[in-house]
Order: structure tokens, then C-alpha cells, then sequence
């Protein structure tokens, strides 16, 4: 009997150390509270790309605060293309593994909402129910199109039907701490600043969090330009994707709030799988590829298997 209080004891100090594989939240903040802090900091923050629950994993280790739940990098990992071709909760259920596997934010990107406010408000309550600290939905018609895709139309939702469907999300969300940050396609659609300003203050009007300001250009004139009409009335969000050579210093005198970046996890992925794919096939052995990949125990590590050990030596019978 006394073994078995021991037992039992052992177990309940493990569970206050893990839950389910996870080391207990670093931070006593609730995750929503976490990101809202990120988008308000007066110092400039940083998001990074992940599309998996390893990927986020190894995110959080690298040191972000936050996680980009990077929507042209999970349906890629799907092997399909960013154009809505996922459903919501094929797209939710990889968040929710993404959010399990961290003790920081996810920032989800949900495309459109993926249908009109009643979709983008249910989209809001299953987020927090999995533990997801926000969502950032665009202005895009549904199914959307990449913004990064030359030649093709990008048509724009209507401003106040869009600006209603931040409001609904935000009338509905539970906690009050969760992040809706509304994404403008303006610059991407070939609008110039007028409408980018406008939609953006909408936008804000309805409620949202904090406005993402998206262009392809290959310089920041697009950010410089609204930035400078902005007058810093909520936070404002960008992805430098195709003007990565602008020194991030500048964005700090800018006065953006959070950078993305948003799909570098996955491309990196790519180029190494290309490689070793093609060596293997080339050599027909793993002589030259095993020092340079990384080890099975490696992989261990990341999926946390010492506290399954751990947790077997408290929940299984001694033999």
C-alpha cells in the first residue's frame, strides 16, 4: 500500500510538471493575453512561420515570442494549393496541434474567414476553444489567392461588409484578451493609399486588434507611405516577404509593431528534402547523408518522449 500512495504521489507531481507532453506554460499569462502584449509593445515584435506542431516547437525553442500559423505553409505541408482548397477544420485541427505542442501564442492565418461573418464568428469560437491566441483575416473574396501570385485578379471583399465581419468576430469572442488583426489586400489588389488608409480605419472602427498592411513591392515604399498617414491609431502588422532587404531598423522608425516572417520554415524544409531526396537517389546510400541530417534521438527530444518515460513509470503497473 505504501508503494502505491508513493506511486500515486508521483504522479500527481508529475502532472503538475507536464500536461500531455508538454512542459507547463513558461509564462502564467493565458496565451490570448501573450499575443495581444506582443501586437501593443512599444518595441518592434517579431512573429515567426510555423505549419506543424514540430515546426512550432522548434520555433519557440529558437526564442520568438509568437508563432505565424502561416496559411500558404500548412496547405502546402498538405500538399495542396492557397487557395482555400482545405477546409476550416483540416486548417484548424494543424493549429490546434501547433498550439498543443507550444507554451507561446498562434497567430492563425485564416484566410478570409472562410465565408461571410457567421463563418469568420464560428471560425473565432473554435480557435479558442483549441487554445489558439488569435486570427488575422483579410479582405479577399472567398476562395482567396495567394497575395504573392503575379497575373492574377485579387478582388476585394466590400470595406463595410468586411469591416461587419471584424465586428462579429469580436462581438463573439469569449475571451476578451483574443486577437483579430484585419489584413488589408489593398496594395496587393493595385489600389493606392486612400483606399489602403480607408479600409484600414474601418477596419479599426469595427473593432480589430491591430491592421496588417500587405505589398509585394520589392521596397517598403507601400508601409513608408501609409505609415506616414497612419498617425499610430492601432498597431499595425507587416510581411516583408519580397522587400526582405530593408534593414529592420527602419521598420522601428516606421513605428510598425509586429513583423512577420512568414514562410521561411517551409522553404527552408523544402531545399533540404530536395537535397537529401536527390543525393540518396544519386549515391543509392545514406553514407554522406547522415551527418548532416539530423539524429532519430533528436527527433525524440522534440516530440518530448522523456515525459512519456517519466509518465510510464507513474501510470503502469510495477512488475
Amino acid at each position: 500500500m505504501a508503494h502505491t500512495v508513493q506511486h500515486l504521489n508521483g504522479g500527481r507531481h508529475l502532472a503538475r510538471k507536464f500536461v500531455l507532453g508538454r512542459s507547463l506554460r513558461t509564462s502564467s499569462k493565458r496565451k490570448t493575453t501573450q499575443l495581444k502584449q506582443l501586437l501593443t509593445s512599444p518595441e518592434l515584435t517579431f512573429l515567426m512561420e510555423a505549419h506543424s506542431g514540430l515546426s512550432a516547437r522548434i520555433v519557440q525553442e529558437a526564442g520568438f515570442a509568437g508563432i505565424w500559423g502561416s496559411g500558404l505553409s500548412i496547405s502546402a505541408q498538405l500538399g495542396i494549393r492557397d487557395s482555400n482548397e482545405a477546409s476550416w477544420t483540416q486548417i484548424l485541427e494543424v493549429a490546434e496541434f501547433m498550439a498543443d505542442a507550444t507554451d507561446i501564442p498562434v497567430l492563425l492565418d485564416a484566410d478570409t474567414g472562410y465565408g461571410n461573418f457567421n463563418n469568420a464568428r464560428r471560425l473565432v469560437h473554435k480557435l479558442e476553444d483549441r487554445g489558439i491566441a488569435g486570427c488575422c483575416i483579410e479582405d479577399k473574396c472567398f476562395p482567396k489567392t495567394n497575395s504573392l501570385l503575379d497575373g492574377r485578379q485579387q478582388p476585394l471583399a466590400d470595406t463595410e461588409e468586411f469591416a461587419l465581419k471584424i465586428k462579429a468576430c469580436k462581438d463573439h469572442q469569449q475571451d476578451p484578451d483574443f486577437c483579430v488583426v484585419a489584413r488589408t489586400e489593398a496594395f496587393i489588389a493595385g489600389w493606392g493609399l486612400q483606399e489602403a488608409l480607408t479600409r484600414a480605419e474601418a477596419y479599426r472602427n469595427a473593432g480589430a486588434d491591430a491592421v496588417l498592411i500587405h505589398s509585394k513591392k520589392s521596397d517598403p515604399s507601400d508601409i513608408e507611405a501609409f505609415m506616414s498617414q497612419w498617425g499610430n491609431k492601432c498597431p499595425v502588422v507587416i510581411v516583408p516577404t519580397k522587400y526582405y532587404l530593408t534593414p529592420t531598423e527602419r521598420f522601428k522608425e516606421l513605428g510598425i509593431s509586429t513583423v512577420i516572417w512568414a514562410n521561411h520554415n517551409l522553404r527552408a524544409s523544402i531545399i533540404a528534402m530536395q537535397n537529401v531526396c536527390g543525393q540518396i537517389m544519386a549515391q543509392q546510400s545514406l553514407a554522406n547523408i547522415e551527418s548532416k541530417v539530423a539524429s532519430v534521438t533528436e527527433i525524440f527530444r522534440l516530440q518530448q518522449d522523456h515525459e512519456l518515460k517519466a509518465a510510464e513509470n507513474c501510470y503502469l503497473p510495477k512488475k
